[in-house]
């Protein structure tokens, strides 16, 4: 056994140094963060039992370094050190017996607890309050200068105190941060890749090491860092009792301070907290990889001191692992109920997130050809929470040749119909509406309980049906018949019966209901809901569809000949040249108010260089458009690419069809007929903020009943902002625009008339 333990430390101890030297130096790391610490606490678990064999040069004695060449090096005033690992409440709780062996009996500890941020350490010094040097962490000892790199980053202050009246800053003072993305900003640097044919980052802390250390600092401003100071390194003058105390003066110097730092008075307290944090861990705007949890008491931790590379007064609780990497192993396709074709990777089996993991998510072709994702790759697999797991990207350093570029199929798999990908889509879809896989996709929709709910109706027997020739479309359900079905294998006669009903009783569903099965892109409960408010039935919105087509042809029949000549080479005409091409998202929502409409379209078409006469046609094209649309437009939340899709939907000769089978076939296409119990809201416009004394849906609805309309966003045309207790932004606006904010009780009393 001796002999097994002493060759797997020295196998460990290798794989570390080439990981440390890929990541650190290479900047092309191999294995997930997660993976390497999983290596790490193997091989101080073996070096603990088997001491003898610890290697001299062991990759469990160092703090790794993010030293490069060609920057000044730093020397940090106090050792900028790491933090030992917890992963799991066991970990914790003899990580709080070690430390009150330590200090006095019947100490009290109490803790700080915060997100551990996913970033580059960072050591700011501030000289008078002006700061003179940014360094790297580096080697914990030697860091890198990149002062003239942070400060492009705004969340820097290159000053403090930051307020000029708040109390002045010590002659000299060393702290220290983190360096990140924020996860918007990180999609947006990749979405500025792709454009530029570029391929997309992978590792939003990998990157941010990179931005940091670009030798023109005019590059690392473009990047969109964010920094977040959290430690006093050295100062001078300054007495700190407390890291709760420390996190407020950094604060109230202007220093940007993570708000989500909590105190704890016992380890009970944070061990509480923990479920919490890891469920909310997606919704914070940056990557977290755990929480920090800090003895709050300065003299306390500085009593325990440090062990190895670790302060024992503070320790890092590890989340489960999210990210992971394995092989690509081959590529499945699937094909949704819209045609578009979704690309699934076929893996070696890995456990991350608590599961086994052996398909993710490619997205689309487009993604993978950005990507450069390749068959027989190692890949970076994230799956977080409940989201499906997906690939982030190739570990392309772990290429040896035997890869596959990764095609899409000129093809459908399913109907062998030949695939289209429209102008500026990011997808390749199936056009056939009558292709076996988009059929079943539309069916497992058109039926489940979100939608139409009927029972009996799953996938297996939504896929016997069609097979048999009974469903060529989701209509088709309600001219099923007992006969055929008795026919078919697996289903008994008590099956048929219960099928049957369920779909006959499906036909009474309400007409938000039977839209929101409709499959609409974009369109579920929640905006079915607003259309049946504002149409009355499945013919008018069909009506509606029919107008905005043909006052879209009319407006294209104008703008087709002036465009004949126009210089679509420069950018600021392409884009208007565009807009013209689509008015119903790009133009007629711009304009719904407009008073000089001519006045407006030359203002903006300048650059086209168009004449009076064309300016005047053009909105003499587009008024017929604007009242055509503005049925859809003028329902609150329904932005202009849902109008598109909505339009889209019901021009569909297809879908035309479905719905004239749904209607001979007595499903509901009318909505109720509202009963409104008074008109003393007649004309007024409502918009709801923070927490009412009833569900926001039931004082929608209280509003709604007497007359008065209800909106979710404050404009002019807004008549009253109804706050409840904590009313957020929404309030803030109306303050501005000089709207009137009344309380609940204030509402009730308007209808009650009180």
């Amino acid at each position: 056994m001796t002999e097994k333990a002493a060759a797997r430390i020295a196998e460990l101890s290798e794989q570390l140094h080439h990981h440390i030297y890929q990541y650190h130096v290479l900047n092309a790391p191999l294995i997930t963060d997660a993976e390497y610490d999983a290596l790490l606490r193997e091989l101080q678990t073996l070096e603990a039992r088997y001491p003898q064999f610890a290697l001299a040069d062991s990759p469990s004695q160092r703090v790794g370094s993010d030293l490069a060449v060609g920057f000044d090096k730093v020397r940090h005033p106090a050792p900028i050190l790491s933090l030992a690992n917890a992963f799991d409440e066991a970990d914790l709780r003899s990580w709080e017996e070690r430390n009150r062996r330590l200090l006095p009996a019947g100490a009290s500890l109490g803790y700080v607890l915060q997100p551990k941020l996913d970033g580059l350490a960072i050591v700011l010094t501030y000289e008078d309050g002006v700061l003179t040097r940014a360094a790297t962490r580096g080697n914990g000892e030697i860091g890198d200068d990149v002062t003239a790199n942070v400060k492009t980053i705004p969340t820097v202050p290159l000053r403090i105190p930051v307020a000029a009246d708040a109390a002045p800053a010590p002659s000299r003072l060393v702290a220290r941060g983190e360096i990140l993305f924020h996860k918007d900003s990180f999609a947006q640097l990749n979405r500025e890749q792709q454009a530029q044919g570029l391929p997309a980052y992978i590792n939003a802390r990998n990157t941010a090491s990179g931005s940091l250390k670009q030798k023109d600092s005019r590059e690392t401003a473009k990047r969109q860092l964010s920094a977040y100071i959290y430690a006093v390194v050295a100062s001078a003058g300054l007495e700190l009792e407390s890291e709760k105390q420390t996190l407020l003066l950094l604060r109230r110097l202007g220093f940007n301070v993570v708000s989500d730092a909590s105190y704890c008075a016992s380890l009970d307290e944070v061990i509480a907290q923990l479920p919490a944090w890891e469920a909310r861990r997606d919704a914070l705007p940056y990557e977290i990889d755990g929480l920090v949890l800090k003895v709050d008491d300065l003299a306390q931790a500085r009593a325990l001191g440090v062990v190895g590379k670790d302060p024992r007064g503070a320790i890092a609780y590890k989340f489960a692992a999210e990210e992971a990497t394995t092989k690509l192993l081959g590529l499945t396709i699937g094909v949704g109920r819209s045609g578009k074709l979704t690309p699934t990777a076929q893996l070696e089996p890995v456990f991350i997130g608590g599961v086994t993991v052996s398909n993710a998510s490619l997205h689309n072709y487009d993604q993978v050809a950005a990507l450069d994702i390749r068959l027989g790759d190692r890949v970076v697999i994230k799956r977080s929470g409940d989201v499906i797991p997906y690939v982030i990207g190739p570990v392309s350093a772990a290429r040896d040749g035997s890869e596959t570029p990764i095609l899409p199929p000129a093809h459908c798999p399913f109907c062998n119909t030949a695939l289209i990908q429209p102008a500026g889509a990011v997808d390749v879809f199936c056009p056939n509406p009558r292709c076996s896989e988009r059929v079943l996709r539309t069916l497992e929709f058109f039926v489940s309980r979100g939608a139409m709910d009927i029972e009996g109706m799953g996938p297996q027997t939504a896929s016997a049906l069609i097979a048999a020739g009974l469903i060529k479309d989701e209509a088709d359900i309600f001219s099923l018949s007992a006969e055929p079905l008795l026919e078919l294998e697996g289903f008994a006669e008590k099956k048929v019966q219960n099928l049957l009903a369920s779909i006959a009783a499906a036909k009474a569903r309400s007409f938000p209901q039977v839209l929101t099965s409709l499959g609409i892109d974009g369109i579920g409960a929640t905006v079915a809901g607003l259309l049946a408010g504002a149409f009355a039935s499945m013919q008018d919105l069909q009506a509606t569809a029919a107008a905005i087509r043909q006052a879209e042809a009319h407006f294209a029949d104008i703008v087709t000949p002036l465009l004949a000549d126009a210089a679509a080479d420069d950018p600021a005409a392409a884009t208007l040249i565009a807009r013209l091409q689509q008015p119903t998202a790009a133009l007629a929502p711009r304009y719904l108010e407009a008073a000089d409409l001519p006045a407006r379209l030359q203002r903006l078409l300048r650059p086209l260089q168009l004449s009076a006469e064309a300016i005047t046609a053009l909105a003499a094209g587009l008024k017929p458009l604007i009242e055509a649309s503005r049925p859809l437009h003028n329902i609150d939340g329904l932005g202009p690419v849902l109008v598109a899709n909505i339009v889209a939907w019901f021009s569909d000769a297809h879908h035309k069809q479905v719905l004239a089978k749904l209607k001979a076939a007595g499903v509901t296409m009318r909505a109720e007929e509202k009963k409104q119990a008074g008109s003393v809201l007649q004309g007024a416009t409502f918009v709801l903020t923070g927490s009412m004394s009833a569900p926001r849906a039931e004082v929608k609805a209280l509003v709604e009943a007497h007359g008065g309309k209800v909106t979710s966003s404050v404009s002019k045309r807004t008549s009253y902002v109804v706050a409840g207790a904590s009313p957020g932004s929404k309030a803030e606006r109306a303050t501005k625009l000089g709207i009137a904010i009344i309380s609940e009780e204030q509402l009730r009393a308007l209808i009650t008339g009180d």
